[in-house]
């Protein structure tokens, strides 16, 4: 399991931007003919396909990363590889940023020191002492000094972890810039087990028509009684019933100022590496 996953969770997937809420409810005035509003990208200017569980522009969830790459679906080259992940812009979608990609690099790996040595740290505390019922009372004094020493011991620790955490930190910006970056045009993220994260591009709507710029009260009006649940980033999920992905996938709606900012099918689950 990559390092910080618990902490970069709570960040992936929960990028809100009005940018791409522009982008969004402009593909939907220009209908199935538009993509106008979401860039100058091959991937925004597409005619608008269903993003669902039944695949994406030949896309399948089942797919490993080999199966995929060989689909043409995706351009072959790597536009991130954060976390143990490897993601893949669409066909047509941005070439990789070098720049970007050196600082996920540089702060992965300063994520990986530290939370090595946090395992290491963890591994070393040990249970308080504890005494033998009847001890006496030099075996008190040397049970008092042992628990002192255990304390300071902790509180060395304890500072030592908090700074190491702030490099485990590193990965929520990142996260946030590698997100930033696909929002009109969307990307295809792969783990161990294949296909993980498939995030549409801003033009994109479900076989419902909510996508990036649909309101809050349409998203809930197209999923009453489909077990829609706000999501702990202040979104929603929605189980991906259907097609060729099984029972761990979700559909994914970021949200900002009541509207979606953001389309994905994410795989519950899963890892990076």
């Amino acid at each position: 399991m990559t390092v910080g996953t618990t902490r970069v969770a709570r960040v992936a997937g929960a990028v809100l931007t009005t940018a791409l809420v522009v982008a969004g409810a402009a593909a939907c005035k220009g209908g199935e003919g538009g993509g106008q509003g979401t860039g100058a990208t091959a991937a925004a200017s597409t005619p608008p396909q269903t993003f669902g569980t039944g695949g994406y522009r030949g896309l399948r969830l089942s797919m490993t990363k080999d199966e995929a790459l060989a689909s043409g679906a995706l351009e072959p080259s790597p536009v991130s590889l954060l976390n143990g992940c490897t993601d893949y812009a669409y066909k047509g979608g941005p070439a990789p940023d070098p720049v970007r990609m050196a600082a996920e690099t540089e702060a992965g790996a300063k994520a990986d020191k530290a939370m090595a040595r946090i395992n290491e740290i963890r591994a070393k505390r040990t249970a308080p002492p504890t005494l033998a019922p009847g001890a006496s009372a030099e075996d008190l004094l040397k049970q008092s000094e042992r628990l002192l020493e255990q304390i300071q011991q902790e509180t060395v620790f304890r500072q030592e972890i908090s700074g190491l955490e702030k490099d485990v930190d590193l990965l929520g910006p990142a996260v946030k810039n590698r997100d930033q970056a696909f929002l009109a045009t969307g990307r295809a993220n792969f783990g161990t087990e294949g296909l993980r994260r498939l995030v549409a591009p801003a033009g994109a709507r479900t076989a419902e028509g909510v996508g990036a710029g649909s309101t809050e009260e349409e998203l809930k009006r197209a999923y009453e009684g489909k077990d829609l649940k706000p999501a702990e980033d202040g979104g929603y999920e929605l189980p991906a019933e259907g097609g060729n992905g099984g029972p761990d996938w979700f559909y994914e709606f970021t949200m900002t100022e009541g509207r979606v900012a953001g389309l994905a099918l994410v795989r519950h689950n899963t890892y990076c590496s």
